[in-house]
């Protein structure tokens, strides 16, 4: 009888989680199918599906989360959802939240790339739409991410000197080191303001887990670069590209157009004119901006490429989450994280500036009436408030006049 009940239970543990494993996936597609407007956007349709609607996180919890997804490089709004499956559901909550936010996109993005690659329509007239719509966008994120992370003088100066500096010296790693120097000035300028303490996050990952993460995070940061170098294997050469990429980008989103665009048009993997015209596409589709990997990956390299791709640019994301959420409660209340996060923060809104001008404005910006159509859009984004799909759809349009 002891053994026959013990047995029930455990069958019930095991039902309850595969229950909670569907019910994390269900919601989590349901909002990559709908959920359009970039990061900030997404994180209202979390807010309202996650929290309001089924109370799986108290108001708090879920302000804290957002907190840490935006303190750590990576797609800040995927990182939210992945934190919310992992609470919800354990490691394989995480994996399956993110499976759903992201794969409509990406199926949707691939076959955009067949479509570019099948039918040789990178000159026609609604693909330089397309590119003159990526420079609308990325104006508005710039001036959005302007306001709230460079308000004052030292931080518009921090941001200013990172554009120039990213402009002038491009290498492999010099958008690193931009970030790293503004995260030591961050901490010199900002160290003696005061930080708000906050209540405790509820964690349910073990801290030696975390660790682990964390280590596996660094050891493929460390590794990849070496096996590429000895390797000469085309599928290392695209994780390895796409894994930094994921890596280093703070800000997620809009920031990882330059960081992509350094590491796919130079190897010759996308053509900067298809490179851009699937950043423009991008935002026509729900889900995360960083799905943008699966069209990069396609063209480079069919399927497969989209499938590393993929991987490669969330797998940080992943690991960062679930590392760091068991010490989170301490690290935030730290002044001088704080202030570094507010000089990355500001040399972020840099490197963004830069990618305005190289290689969108000065690609895509090329006669007069290319100008009045981003500025349209731009006033359409900004000012009517239209959502991003009807302006790309307008973009496309106004491409094929032009």
């Amino acid at each position: 009888m002891e053994m026959e009940a013990k047995r029930q239970e455990e069958q019930h543990k095991k039902r309850s989680k595969i229950s909670a494993l569907l019910e994390v996936l269900s919601v989590s597609t349901k909002l990559g199918l709908s959920s359009f407007g970039g990061p900030i956007a997404h994180l209202g349709y979390f807010h309202n599906e996650y929290i309001r609607r089924r109370k799986w996180m108290d108001e708090r919890s879920y302000a804290d989360l957002v907190a840490l997804c935006q303190f750590l490089p990576g797609p800040a709004s995927s990182q939210v959802g992945i934190g919310i499956g992992l609470i919800r559901a354990g490691i394989w909550g995480g994996i399956v939240a993110w499976i759903g936010f992201t794969l409509p996109s990406v199926i949707a993005l691939v076959a955009f790339a067949f479509l570019l690659k099948g039918f040789d329509i990178g000159n026609a007239g609604w693909i330089h739409g397309l590119k003159i719509v990526a420079v609308a966008i990325v104006s508005q994120a710039i001036l959005g991410m302007g306001q709230k992370l460079t308000p004052d003088r030292n931080r518009i100066t921090i941001a200013v000197i990172v554009a120039g500096l990213s402009l002038l010296w491009q290498t492999a790693y010099s958008q690193l080191l931009l970030i790293l120097v503004a995260g030591v000035v961050g901490v010199w300028f900002y160290r003696s303001v005061k930080v708000e303490q906050a209540p405790q996050l509820p964690i349910a990952v073990s801290r030696s887990f975390a660790i682990s993460c964390l280590l596996i995070y660094v050891a493929l940061l460390l590794a990849l670069p070496l096996l590429r170098e000895w390797g000469q294997s085309e599928g290392i050469a695209l994780f390895d590209s796409f894994y930094r990429s994921g890596s280093l980008v703070f800000g997620g989103g809009h920031v990882v157009l330059p960081l992509l665009e350094r590491e796919v048009v130079p190897t010759g993997w996308v053509s900067k004119a298809d490179f851009l015209a699937g950043y423009g596409a991008t935002q026509a589709v729900p889900g995360p901006l960083f799905t943008f990997a699966g069209y990069l990956g396609a063209m480079a390299g069919g399927i497969s490429g989209a499938a590393i791709a993929v991987i490669a640019i969330f797998l940080p994301a992943f690991l960062l989450v679930a590392g760091t959420l068991p010490f989170w409660n301490s690290l935030r209340n730290s002044p001088k994280i704080q202030g570094a996060l507010t000089g990355v923060n500001a040399a972020v809104v840099g490197l963004l500036l830069a990618a305005l001008y190289d290689p969108l404005w000065i690609t895509a910006i090329v006669q007069p009436a290319d100008f009045a159509l981003a500025a349209l859009l731009f006033i359409l984004l900004v000012f009517w408030k239209l959502p991003p799909w009807v302006v790309v759809l307008a973009g496309a349009a106004g491409g094929m006049l032009l």
